[in-house]
């Protein structure tokens, strides 16, 4: 498949359902809560403020391809407004989706897990440290 010719949209929009299920995943396996607060806790992490933190810490590791896709993402032109939320916020969290869509699409897994602990360490206050071996920038 070549992710090249999808829209940034259309990647936000597959990208938008692999970062709720890494996010689901990640609250339910963490430690035994309430369905109530799994909800919680997984919207501490799918929301446009911490997205854009994660848009930036993702920037700051990210390789040529994955910031162009980022940039790609955060550019595209939106027909939906965001609720209660600036624009540029919501656009970056727009760039962060599509770089999981474009991932997932590209079959990079091993990708998609890295980026994700660094977006998850964004929730946790921590910052991404960009060391993991094969898997930083460039790699």
């Amino acid at each position: 498949m070549n992710t090249n010719n999808i829209s940034a949209l259309a990647l936000a929009y597959i990208g938008d359902a692999i970062f709720e299920l890494f996010v689901r995943h990640k609250v339910i396996t963490a430690t035994p809560m309430s369905v109530n607060m799994l909800h919680k806790t997984a919207a501490s992490y799918v929301n446009a403020d911490t997205q854009s933190k994660m848009y930036h810490a993702l920037s700051a590791i990210a390789t040529d391809e994955e910031l162009a896709v980022l940039k790609r993402g955060r550019n595209a032109k939106s027909f939906t407004k965001p609720k209660n939320k600036n624009v540029s916020s919501y656009r970056h969290a727009t760039g962060v989706e599509a770089l999981f869509g474009y991932l997932y699409l590209n079959g990079d897994t091993i990708r998609l897990e890295y980026l994700f602990e660094v977006c998850a360490n964004c929730v946790n206050g921590s910052e991404a440290t960009g060391q993991n071996g094969e898997h930083n920038k460039g790699g």
